[in-house]
């Protein structure tokens, strides 16, 4: 995975009673994955396996989501005596040594492995500006068998499921004992909606009626997650426009979308597997720290990516403009999509063939948003994607 370098320049003001000279604040893309499961859970992996796939790949910070459970305490998992998992062991067992590893027979003869706390393996990768792990979790809930799945980024202490009485329900009471929890212990979380047309679970409508709904998953690398929809369902990216157009209607803050990897499985590559390296994030942030990173992600300062790169993205004096990180030989398209005032859906409003593009926010849109396709393949698809994307976040004009 390649890893853009660049800096963008902010100009802060610090007024004290008297002007004070500009200060320079230089801001840096940070390329994260808020998604990933582990043996803590339904995963096929062990944490340190999985933080070293992604330091090593040039992502900056990484979550472990792993469901209604948090990587502290004792627990054992008990490695399956498919040659798969046993190789995936001994690899992990070569990789950190007898002295690190803590492991077992059960009275079968399987293997017991001792898996390590959040606690205790993130000395091993955290480093300042380089890479960050965020505490989360994936609070798995539902009504009437319905999957109701949300992120918990930044937890601190672990939420139990809250249930409801709907499923509109269930999302608004996790939303807020995950506010709540940021509030009591002054610490930024974030609640992202997971993949809502898995089983089709969560409908346009209950999106819309959330209070405090903010983020949610445009595109999840998970095979059975069902982003494009189906004939009598829409896909996320079209629910997206939908969402932001009645959001806009009722004076709620913008809905934000996420590309995210939703990984389990880390030994058999396809697509029929849920693999690493699908989906995710690049934040523009003053440094790479919880804080840093939530706030700019709460300004809608960052993009969506299954691979492409954006060198630019800027918006001055009502003027939006994007620019690639072009590869040789890679075509690109640039579209902006969004609606206008007294519209009630999102179209294309324009559309360039090249590695850069702007356009003029004029005061009778309500949003507009950009996405950005490339004539290169994507690296281990799912359902019918074949390109490299890129998507940026929806903006009102000023």
């Amino acid at each position: 995975m390649r890893q853009t370098k660049l800096w963008a320049l902010v100009f802060i003001v610090a007024i004290t009673g008297c002007n004070e000279p500009n200060k320079t604040l230089q801001k840096q893309w940070y390329k994260g994955n808020l998604h990933t499961h582990s043996y803590w859970s339904d995963g096929d992996e062990f944490p340190e396996m999985i933080m070293d796939w992604y330091k090593s790949r040039d992502y900056q910070f990484v979550a472990l989501t792993d469901h209604n459970t948090l990587a502290e305490g004792e627990k054992w998992k008990t490695i399956p005596e498919d040659t798969v998992y046993q190789e995936g062991f001994r690899k992990y067992l070569e990789k950190y040594g007898e002295e690190w590893v803590r492991y077992r027979s059960d009275s079968l003869g399987r293997t017991e492995v001792q898996l390590k706390t959040y606690e205790s393996y993130r000395g091993l990768f955290e480093e300042k500006e380089k890479f960050l792990i965020l505490q989360s979790e994936e609070i798995t809930d539902q009504f009437e068998q319905k999957p109701v799945h949300m992120n918990a980024t930044n937890v601190q202490h672990k939420i139990d499921p809250q249930g409801g009485s709907s499923v509109l329900e269930v999302m608004q009471n996790n939303i807020d004992a995950v506010e709540q929890q940021s509030q009591e212990l002054g610490e930024p979380m974030h609640t992202i909606i997971n993949h809502p047309n898995f089983f089709y679970a969560i409908s346009l409508q209950d999106l819309i009626a959330l209070r405090n709904g903010r983020f949610f998953e445009l595109y999840n690398g998970h095979h059975m997650v069902n982003n494009l929809g189906d004939s009598s369902h829409l896909s996320t990216e079209r629910m997206w426009d939908l969402i932001n157009v009645a959001y806009i209607q009722d004076g709620k803050p913008l809905m934000y979308g996420l590309a995210t990897d939703d990984s389990h499985h880390y030994h058999q590559t396809g697509a029929k597997w849920s693999n690493a390296g699908r989906g995710w994030i690049h934040v523009r942030a003053d440094s790479l720290s919880p804080g840093a990173i939530l706030s700019a992600m709460e300004s809608g300062d960052f993009y969506a990516s299954t691979g492409v790169v954006l060198r630019d993205l800027e918006i001055q004096s009502n003027r939006l403009s994007v620019a690639v990180e072009a590869e040789p030989g890679v075509g690109y398209k640039i579209t902006f999509i969004g609606c206008k005032k007294g519209e009630t859906d999102a179209r294309v409003l324009h559309s360039v063939e090249g590695e850069k593009a702007t356009f003029d926010l004029t005061e009778d849109l309500l949003f507009v948003r950009c996405k950005i396709i490339s004539s290169k393949l994507q690296e281990n698809p799912i359902e019918t994607f074949v390109y490299e994307m890129a998507w940026t976040q929806p903006i009102q004009p000023k």
